[in-house]
């Protein structure tokens, strides 16, 4: 790690090290990274890419942590946040919009508000960033980031800077080409429609109340555990084996919402893990339907 310490300090880039996870994850669990780096530009993912691929380094790149568990016992690796200093958002033309990886979702819907498009408003409230949420296709509501999402930015295993584009993108249900090759995305191009702002409002503010009004958002949790089974719906599934309330240690099925374990208060990897795999198991046994954790998992 010497060599990329040397390198943040020649470009500049902040990092720190031994630092606990659980201050970049919204489920608020995670032993300490060996390295975390906070890159400002497409030039400093690129040199940290090159880096770490010729020190032999595990690279980890994330945003808000929202879909994320790390291991108690931390990772031996380079983690890259991309954040709001790698958050810049710009409208190109009059429907489409140009956002860095480390934008917010929300603000990425606010900023279309203010420009009267329409098409986004599904994603306010999802917690992560647009890297985020063009990596695992996120979606709610009926809408995903396949509608809106044309074309993405991103820097190659070699430190390339490509992009990639329609079908190249590989959208499916919470997932993209993104889970398999390697890249890390710099930059998404969104398009979208020019709507009225009173509606584009009203939707919005529906939206976050349906969320406020049916998730544990008061509690740490990486939103959504498991992913919707065909046919099925995760929660509904979790609620009939009568395991809402459930706990494993700190962690707990939500009494809100089955769909979501939540941190009550000191849970850790390991009880979120089991509670997971009880659910899992539970469901499988009475109902002959196998639960998938949408939360990815990093030891």
């Amino acid at each position: 790690m010497t060599h990329l310490i040397e390198l943040c300090k020649n470009l500049g880039i902040e990092y720190a090290e031994n630092e606990p996870m659980s201050r970049h994850t919204t489920f608020k669990i995670g032993g300490p990274a060996r390295l975390i780096v906070y890159p400002e530009n497409v030039e400093h993912i690129s040199e940290l890419v090159k880096e770490t691929k010729k020190r032999d380094i595990r690279l980890i790149t994330i945003g808000n942590g929202s879909n994320l568990l790390v291991a108690d016992e931390g990772i031996d690796a380079c983690v890259m946040l991309l954040d709001d200093r790698f958050g810049k958002i710009e409208l190109l033309d009059d429907g489409t919009v140009f956002a860095e990886s480390g934008a917010m979702l929300s603000r990425l819907c606010r900023f279309a508000l203010d420009n009267e498009l329409t098409g986004l408003e599904f994603a306010y409230g999802i917690p992560g960033t647009c890297g985020g949420g063009a990596f695992m296709n996120a979606g709610a509501y009926g809408g995903e980031m396949k509608d809106v999402l044309v074309k993405c930015q991103h820097v190659d295993s070699n430190g390339i800077v490509s992009e990639l584009s329609g079908d190249e993108l590989k959208l499916s249900y919470r997932h993209s080409a993104y889970y398999d090759n390697g890249c890390v995305i710099t930059g998404l191009y969104i398009k979208l429609n020019k709507g009225n702002k009173a509606d584009i409002k009203a939707k919005m503010e529906e939206l976050i109340g349906r969320r406020r009004d049916k998730q544990p958002l008061e509690f740490p949790s990486a939103g959504s555990t498991f992913k919707r089974p065909e046919g099925y719906f995760a929660g509904a599934l979790i609620e009939e084996c009568q395991l809402k309330g459930r706990s494993v240690g700190g962690a707990q099925v939500s009494d809100k919402h089955a769909g979501f374990v939540i941190n009550r208060g000191g849970a850790s990897c390991n009880d979120v893990l089991e509670l997971c795999r009880l659910c899992s198991d539970t469901v499988y046994k009475q109902k002959g339907v196998r639960l998938e954790m949408e939360v990815r998992v990093t030891k």
